[in-house]
């Protein structure tokens, strides 16, 4: 991971950009077509004893070629050619492509499996080179070979996904993501709008380790913002896998440290994971994944310590393991589903303001609408599009003589839908888009929230202010309710402004209730 800074298969893979292979190994080959009514398996195990054993050699090139794996140095081209290799003889089709920069030749290690939907392709990428100080076993060999793995375990298992599967090693990322740009930038648009998301994985392995995904949908409130459309998506499917072996997770800012960067700037949907680096463990950390708080997640960070005694087994295979579960889970078909409910706001279906008669807001309260742009001193705070049609919920869609006027004021209102009877079996998802938006007069007083009132009544969606202001952006969010499988429940969404003064905006759109 770099220092924060200002700063067809030939063709499918590279675009029209140059491949170069080793000695011995031939220009990658057209791609192959899709399997047909392939069935994607589970996820396996990924044996952490594979990825500690690449792991190793990279520890031995490094030592071997002056103590470090970095651009444009020997240590770096052996390491892509071992890669390569374990590759080529899995069956994958490779390409390594060339780019200069700081005055020397780098390159990028594509990975191609054979089959899958060419026209929605998913990539998985770490980037391979170290700083010159060391050896970079954690940053980033460790997801580096932890990819490397699951690539092999997709040929181990001869997988059929419905996506087409694209693994990438990066050059040169610890000078400023210079392969990983150079590879999107060089990708005619139609292959890059065929890339349905991309998940980066550098340092997993970190001593000291946390367990962060990248925060997809914003839910944090801090930082760059969302990712992409089906960013929340590829953070959610990570999380489901730590919430499936009991290891909380914490959301990391899109900050634009890694090879994630150059996708999302160009709309690619971007996920991943990350163990920490030169930041400091607190107490609260600490306490939550156990560690030593105040010291780096990483004291070897860019260091000639960071050697292959410089890893954390069991973050490396809990890591290893989410990969495979986002590669197996994201690349396969989606499974057939049905709407139980659905609401654009385009017309009335029932929703009741204040059904409870408990409402205390004195203006802003929640209303079916067709919405006014609204500002205050360059923050919007209430969106005049919708994400379809005219109208959506609203608190006060008027815009008013100043920005304040019509905002929540007073406290809490609220709008319940109609009944909803829910199937008693499958996976039911609630998805809806949503903002919050306020000045720096909030607090975490003041919220968004949807509530599903059944036989309990549980919050099931929570966005709360904060004392720094927030623009109205549309957010995707998906919910899962198949807790309420078989009960008849209503959605109660609510707005608060809690604060003293406080100018507090909310708006929701596309509420739909799916079975799959």
């Amino acid at each position: 991971m770099r220092r924060p800074t200002l700063a067809a298969v030939a063709a499918l893979i590279l675009g029209a950009t140059v491949a170069i292979a080793p000695a011995g190994a031939g220009v990658a080959a057209p791609a192959l077509p899709a399997a047909p009514g392939a069935a994607v398996l589970a996820a396996p195990d990924i044996p952490l004893a594979n990825v500690r054993a690449h792991l190793t050699q990279l520890q031995a090139i490094a030592t071997a070629n002056g103590g470090n794996r970095a651009h444009g140095r020997p240590g770096y081209r052996a390491s892509l050619d071992y890669i390569q290799a374990q590759l080529t003889a899995a069956g994958y089709q490779t390409a390594v492509q060339s780019f200069t920069t700081s005055g020397a030749t780098g390159f990028n290690l594509i990975a191609d499996w054979p089959g899958g939907n060419p026209d929605s392709v998913l990539m998985t990428g770490a980037h391979l080179d170290s700083v010159a100080a060391g050896p970079g076993i954690n940053d980033n060999g460790s997801g580096s070979a932890a990819i490397l793995e699951v690539a092999l375990a997709v040929s181990r298992a001869d997988l059929e996904p419905d996506k087409h599967l694209r693994f990438a090693w990066w050059g040169a990322e610890e000078l400023g993501l210079r392969g990983s740009t150079f590879y999107v930038n060089n990708l005619p648009a139609a292959d890059r709008a065929r890339i349905a998301g991309y998940l980066n994985f550098d340092m997993v392995a970190s001593p000291n380790a946390g367990y962060f995904v990248y925060d997809g949908d914003n839910s944090d409130g801090v930082g760059s913002g969302p990712g992409p459309a089906g960013s929340a998506q590829l953070e959610r499917t990570l999380q489901d896998h730590f919430t499936s072996i009991g290891v909380p997770t914490r959301g990391t800012d899109f900050d634009g440290r890694s090879d994630y960067g150059p996708f999302i700037s160009f709309g690619i949907p971007a996920g991943g994971t990350f163990t920490g680096a030169e930041g400091i463990k607190t107490a609260a950390q600490a306490q939550l994944w156990g560690g030593t708080a105040g010291a780096a997640f990483d004291p070897c960070y860019h260091r000639s310590c960071d050697t292959s005694s410089n890893i954390n087994d069991t973050a490396l295979d809990r890591n290893a393991d989410a990969i495979a579960h986002a590669v197996w889970t994201t690349s396969a078909p989606a499974p057939p589903t049905t709407t139980v409910f659905t609401d654009d706001f385009e017309a009335a279906r029932g929703w009741t303001v204040n059904a409870a008669g408990t409402d205390t807001a004195t203006a802003g309260q929640w209303q079916r609408a067709d919405p006014a742009a609204t500002s205050s001193g360059g923050v919007t705070t209430q969106l005049g599009t919708t994400v379809s049609g005219t109208n959506d919920l609203v608190t006060g869609p008027l815009a008013g003589a100043s920005a304040g006027v019509h905002d929540v004021d007073g406290g809490l209102t609220s709008v319940q839908s109609p009944a909803i009877p829910l199937p008693g079996s499958g996976t039911l998802t609630l998805s809806f888009s949503s903002y919050l938006a306020h000045l720096n007069n909030s607090s975490s007083a003041d919220f968004l929230r949807i509530r599903v009132v059944g036989t309990t009544s549980t919050v099931v969606f929570s966005r709360t202010g904060a004392a720094s202001s927030r623009s109205a952006v549309w957010q995707a969010v998906t919910v899962d309710l198949s807790a309420f499988a078989g009960q008849t429940v209503r959605l109660v969404v609510e707005a608060a402004d809690a604060s003293t003064a406080s100018l507090v905006e909310a708006g929701v759109d596309n509420v739909t209730i799916t079975r799959s």
